[in-house]
């Protein structure tokens, strides 16, 4: 299996959440090309099993251009995408926590709920982020 993993950030903590899905899957003997969104070509998706595809909530719940440019560009939605994303209860609350992850399921019928870390994966989190990527693995799996 090979994955793709696709992420935006700005503050540096999607970028970690990323290195430690990275990690997680590399640990499993699993083929891993890790893209920082916007740093320069796209990678084929088609070359690639899944797509887990990453981003932090911008501006009241938004996505970022950046991403929407990423799916814009890959021109289609590909069979096995999921999504995690990093966000900040004190801007928007619950309702809009890591809204740009819950959007990007829902527009690639992601069929894995979608990870949502509280700013960075450090603490009890890496734990949530090592636990959702082997639930991918394995949902991938079957």
């Amino acid at each position: 299996m090979s994955f793709l993993i696709a992420y935006a950030t700005w503050s540096g903590n999607t970028e970690e959440v990323a290195e430690l899905i990275e990690a997680v899957l590399l640990n499993s003997d699993l083929d891993v090309t890790r893209y920082r969104i916007g740093t320069g070509p796209i990678p084929d998706v088609n070359e690639f099993d899944a797509l887990i595809i990453g981003s932090f909530t911008w501006d009241k719940g938004a996505t970022p251009d950046e991403v929407k440019d990423f799916a814009a560009e890959v021109g289609y939605k590909p069979p096995n995408v999921y999504v995690f994303g990093t966000g900040d209860t004190q801007f928007g609350g619950d309702e809009l926590f890591c809204n740009a992850a819950v959007k990007l399921a829902r527009f690639y019928e992601s069929k894995y709920a979608p990870l949502k870390i509280e700013q960075s994966p450090r603490g009890t989190q890496e734990i949530d982020v090592i636990n959702w990527t082997e639930g991918v693995i394995k949902q991938w799996a079957h």
